[in-house]
């Protein structure tokens, strides 16, 4: 049954369409990274905006608003993802103990050369297949480390793991890109899981247009 939601101030819908709007590619791309598929983080994105926007009066500021929204997104795509196990096939992730890396990861070198817009298209097609390839918690951790530059104390909050669980898991998934992409993967690094204006406004749409109409198709 479709969950009422009552009528909303337009203040307050504005408002939250700013906070969508705000932080919708950074959401898209923690959906993504869980998802794999586009459609799918999409539809986890609008879903978990709504459980965002049905939470708002709880939320007591502990946390930054980013670090909260991350964390209802990540708990909707993985929600969603354990119904399609049966037949998606999900790469098991080792939870042993933490291996010292010896060393801080260290940005690896952007070496100027000219801006070539072919080349560039298909290093980022290259870097999100394989971005797409590495183990579930590794590619969660390097997207919103690497991809939205989130810190790892950041990084640590929205995940609910330790400060160390994430510098590990970041300095093994950029190992595992640097022998697959070397030196380039800095030069396409930014336009990895292009988030368009159409797609923005197509996520924020959807949503409004549910919550005006005073229903929340929640399963």
């Amino acid at each position: 049954m479709p969950a009422a939601i009552p009528a909303q101030p337009p203040a307050r819908l504005a408002e939250f369409e700013q906070l969508m709007r705000r932080h919708n590619r950074m959401l898209f791309r923690t959906a993504r990274a869980i998802l794999r598929d586009d459609a799918e983080a999409e539809d986890a994105l609008q879903e978990a905006y709504l459980r965002a926007y049905r939470s708002m009066d709880s939320f007591r500021g502990e946390a930054k608003v980013s670090t909260w929204l991350v964390r209802i997104v990540v708990n909707e795509a993985l929600a969603r993802r354990r119904k399609d196990l049966r037949r998606a096939e999900i790469v098991p992730i080792r939870g042993g103990p933490e291996e010292h890396e010896g060393q801080e990861e260290t940005r690896m070198s952007n070496q100027d050369r000219p801006d070539n817009a072919a080349e560039r298209q298909q290093m980022r097609r290259l870097l999100e297949a394989k971005i797409d390839e590495l183990p579930e918690a590794f590619r969660l951790v390097f997207v919103l480390r690497a991809v939205e530059e989130m810190s790892v104390e950041e990084t640590a909050a929205a995940l609910d793991i330790p400060e160390p669980t994430v510098r590990t898991r970041f300095f093994r998934a950029r190992s595992q890109l640097r022998d697959a992409l070397s030196q380039e993967i800095d030069l396409a690094i930014d336009d990895a899981f292009a988030f368009a204006g159409e797609r923005c406004d197509r996520i924020v749409a959807n949503v409004m247009q549910r919550l005006a109409a005073g229903t929340d198709d929640r399963r």
